[in-house]
């Protein structure tokens, strides 16, 4: 594959609006796991090698097991993950497939084990990672 437009280059002040993002995730409550699992599990589903690579990397150096990693896409399966991270996945599918929207189950478990600042932290993580994953599809980043 060969790399089309460099926004970084290009656009550098919608990188830099994008990097402005990435300051507020960083300061949000939200676990590095929690982050973590919905980067790799909405770039699953988007199919973003780039990003798959960048965060299952990013994922084992803060500790987290090749057995999860490797089971996220099918997480509903197993029993490896938390009640709060499988609420927290389901909402990132929903999020990223958003056709067929947040629903409310999904969205009143997700109120029941979080409160409102969290729950918007991570429909802004959700959003966040999926525009990193559009940008990296369309413009063919390599995977290193």
């Amino acid at each position: 594959m060969e790399t089309r437009v460099n926004i970084l280059q290009t656009q550098p002040e919608a990188y830099k609006a994008m990097m402005g993002l990435e300051k507020y995730i960083a300061a949000t409550s939200l676990t590095p796991t929690h982050k973590e699992l919905i980067k790799i599990r909405a770039s699953q589903i988007n199919g973003c090698a780039f990003c798959i690579n960048m965060h299952t990397r990013d994922a084992r150096k803060m500790g987290e097991t090749e057995q999860r990693i490797y089971l996220l896409n099918a997480w509903r399966e197993t029993t490896l993950y938390t009640e709060e991270e499988q609420a927290i996945l389901a909402m990132t599918e929903e999020v990223t497939l958003i056709q067929n929207h947040l629903s409310k189950v999904t969205y009143d478990n997700a109120r029941k084990l979080f409160d409102e600042k969290y729950i918007a932290e991570i429909i802004m993580m959700i959003t966040t990672i999926n525009a990193w994953n559009r940008i990296a599809i369309a413009t063919e980043m390599p995977i290193d």
